[in-house]
Formats: structure tokens, sequence, C-alpha cells
């Protein structure tokens, strides 16, 4: 017996190109293979022990690619924006030093810098990937919306909810929210 997932085992099927979500099969024959591939990939999904745990980590925690816990990319990205979740990609361009524009959380620089009042804010704004000019500005805002008991509280999906979404996405399933 053995203890390595099915994705492990058979990660030729898994990291096949024509699993891709870009991916197009451009003949007759590359169309049957995706086909295969993914019914072969769907199936040992299913049969997966960790299918549930999977799914619900790569639904609310990793933006990952390729075919996962029998959903594709843009599946996994159907089900996030029914369930609202909001997960943060990788940055690389900051390790990189390119700003890349994206928008940093006021509320975690807060966190940050409540949990370590004695560091400097360029300290904070090294591990954050931001100027410390940012680091304040973020801080005053906090501070002017009258600290952080104002942020929205965010619950994520039980992983039950993200499995019967994900059923109903794989189905092509429209709920209308009530």
């Amino acid at each position: 017996m053995t203890d390595t997932t099915p994705c492990v085992t058979y990660s030729n099927v898994f990291l096949h190109s024509l699993l891709d979500d870009g991916a197009a099969a451009t003949s007759r024959s590359e169309r049957r293979e995706q086909q295969m591939l993914r019914a072969q990939a769907e199936a040992l999904c299913a049969q997966c022990p960790m299918l549930s745990k999977c799914l619900t980590d790569a639904i609310t925690r990793f933006d990952v690619a390729g075919f996962v816990a029998g959903t594709t990319r843009r599946q996994r990205q159907e089900i996030r924006s029914r369930l609202g979740v909001h997960i943060n990609t990788d940055d690389l361009d900051t390790f990189a030093g390119v700003n890349s524009g994206r928008q940093f959380d006021r509320y975690e620089i807060y966190r940050m810098r409540a949990a370590n009042p004695d560091q400097p804010l360029s300290a904070i704004a090294a591990k954050v990937g931001c100027s410390v000019s940012t680091v304040k500005r973020h801080l005053r805002r906090v501070e002017k919306e009258g600290g952080p008991s104002q942020r929205p509280a965010r619950r994520m999906p039980t992983a039950a909810q993200v499995v019967a979404v994900a059923d109903d996405v794989k189905r092509g399933v429209r709920r209308v929210a009530a």
C-alpha cells in the first residue's frame, strides 16, 4: 500500500499540458487525449481520501495552477467567486524589486505594527513589500477609521460548503442568491 495521493503517483496525468486551462487541442487526436486525461484525472481525484481537504485548500488558501481536486483553474475561480473568497496570489514581482501596483491590506499593516511596536516602520515595509510612506499612510487611515475594529469580518467557508459549490460549478448549476 502506498501513502502517496493519486496526483503524486500519476503526476504525468495531472501535469500534462493538455489539462491546462489555456491548452487548446489542435487536432482530433489531441481533443480525444485531452478528454481521456481529464476523465482519468477526475476519476483519480474522486477516489482520493484527501479530496475534500485538497479542494478546500485550493479554494481558500492557495491559487494553484493545473487540474487540482477534480477542478480546473477556471472552475476554482468560479467557486471562489460564488463563495466570496479572495486569496492573495504570490507576488513574485515584490521579491524581484518590481512595483506590481498591488493594493496593500491596511489592517494587516496595522496588525504588524501593533504586534511589533518597537520595530522600525522600514522593517514592516520590507516585510509587506512597500515603502515606508505607504506603511505610514495605511496606519493613519486605520487610525482615522477608529482602529482595526472597523474591519469587516471575513468568514471562510466550510469544507462542506466548498464541496457543494464545487459540485454545482462542475455540473453547470447556477444558483440565485436569496
